[in-house]
């Protein structure tokens, strides 16, 4: 299987207007929450919690560079509302190609402020991002959607990156 890796000059806002808001988490905390699947899954470290429309939260559990180039990101959307939420297909990216394809989370970007560099997830040998997908189109309420996204790792010199997801603010990441 072969890789491929974008990264691109831009700006920080990425030419969109984000909604909700974003906190980082001062220290690692325990937190469970109702999966999809209606099981439970505990997480032991939150680097941000990014609040989105109708009750919806983006909790972000880590962001992990590893020996071969990539950056995983991994976490959950919560729906901590009364209603279910209907999924918005941007989530799912602009790209034609990507479009195409089943539900995913390919909207998401990684932005290297410093460096002036913006990163997309990877996608495989037939053009299908390396994140969740496939995934049912609403969040039933108080649930959550666990989800990754993997990207091409920033240069070693960069320790944390703003991410970027359509519907929630920017929020900062600290990379392991």
């Amino acid at each position: 299987m072969a890789f491929s890796a974008a990264a691109c000059d831009g700006d920080n806002d990425g030419g969109a207007k984000d909604k909700g808001s974003s906190s980082s988490a001062a220290s690692p905390g325990a937190e469970k929450s109702k999966s999809k699947s209606g099981g439970t899954s505990e997480t032991s470290t939150v680097l941000a919690t990014v609040k989105g429309d109708s009750g919806i939260e983006m909790v972000i559990n880590s962001a992990t560079r590893d020996s071969g180039g990539f950056l995983t990101v991994n976490g959950q959307i919560k729906n901590t509302g009364n209603e279910d939420y209907t999924t918005p297909i941007q989530w799912s990216g602009e790209e034609e190609a990507v479009a195409s394809t089943d539900r995913s989370l390919a909207g998401m970007t990684l932005v290297d402020s410093k460096a002036k560099k913006r990163y997309y997830v990877l996608r495989d040998t037939d053009n299908r991002p390396l994140t969740t997908s496939g995934f049912d189109p609403s969040i039933e309420a108080g649930s959550a959607l666990t989800f990754f996204a993997q990207f091409p790792a920033p240069d070693l010199s960069t320790n944390e990156v703003g991410l970027q997801f359509p519907g929630f603010a920017n929020a900062t990441i600290a990379i392991s």
